[in-house]
C-alpha cells in the first residue's frame, strides 16, 4: 500500500539531498539567485465529520434509528432519533437532539434536551432544557437551566434537600431551608 506524504504542499518539487554541481559561466556569479517557488495557499479545510462525532467512550442513535423497548448503559449518548421505552445511564450523559423524540422515563447523570421528551426525567446533577426543547412530564434533578423557548409542561423538583430542613420540621418549627443561590450553605 503507498502511503501520502502529508507534510508537503502540493506542487513543489523536492530538493535533492546531494549537491548538484554546475558549469560556471564567465561574467556572472558562481551561483545565479533563483526565483522561490510560488507559495501554494493552503487548502481550506472542509467540515470534518469527526467534529460532530461524539467523543471516546459516548454513543450515538442517529435520525433514522428507531427504538423500542430499555436502553441502559454507563457512557455519554447522543439521541437524535425515537426512543420509546426506558433510557437510563447510571454515570453518563445523556443529549437529546433537536430532531431527537424520546417517550420514555429517562435516567441520567446528566440530561441536556434540544428535542421531545415525554415522561419523567431524572438528571443526578443537572438537567438542561435548550431553546428548542418541548418536555412534557416530571424532571427531576439537582440543578435546573431552562433556555427561553423551551416549553416545559408538568411536575419539576430542582434542588437539593437542606439536612437543616429535614431537621426543623423534625422538631416542630414550621418554614423552610432554601440553598443559597451561590450553592455554598452559611454555617
Amino acid at each position: 500500500m503507498w502511503k501520502k506524504e502529508e507534510g508537503k504542499p502540493q506542487g513543489i518539487s523536492e530538493k535533492p539531498s546531494t549537491p548538484m554541481h554546475l558549469p560556471a559561466f564567465s561574467g556572472g556569479p558562481a551561483n545565479p539567485p533563483q526565483a522561490a517557488p510560488a507559495p501554494v495557499p493552503p487548502r481550506a479545510a472542509a467540515p470534518s465529520p469527526v467534529t460532530q462525532t461524539p467523543t471516546r467512550g459516548s454513543a450515538s442513535i442517529g435520525q433514522g434509528i428507531r427504538i423500542k423497548g430499555e436502553v441502559t448503559g454507563s457512557e455519554d449518548l447522543y439521541v437524535d432519533g425515537l426512543i420509546d421505552g426506558k433510557l437510563n445511564l447510571a454515570n453518563g450523559s445523556l443529549t437529546i437532539g433537536p430532531n431527537g423524540n424520546v417517550k420514555a422515563d429517562v435516567n441520567a447523570r446528566e440530561v441536556i434536551i434540544g428535542g421531545r421528551v415525554e415522561g419523567k426525567v431524572t438528571g443526578r446533577d443537572k438537567v438542561q432544557l435548550l431553546g428548542t426543547s418541548q418536555v412534557t412530564g416530571e424532571v427531576q434533578t439537582d440543578r435546573l437551566a431552562i433556555e427561553e423557548g423551551a416549553l416545559l409542561r408538568g411536575k419539576v423538583e430542582a434542588g437539593r434537600v437542606v439536612a437543616k430542613a429535614a431537621d426543623a420540621r423534625g422538631s416542630g418549627a414550621v418554614g423552610h431551608e432554601m440553598p443559597a443561590a451561590s450553592g455554598s450553605a452559611a454555617d
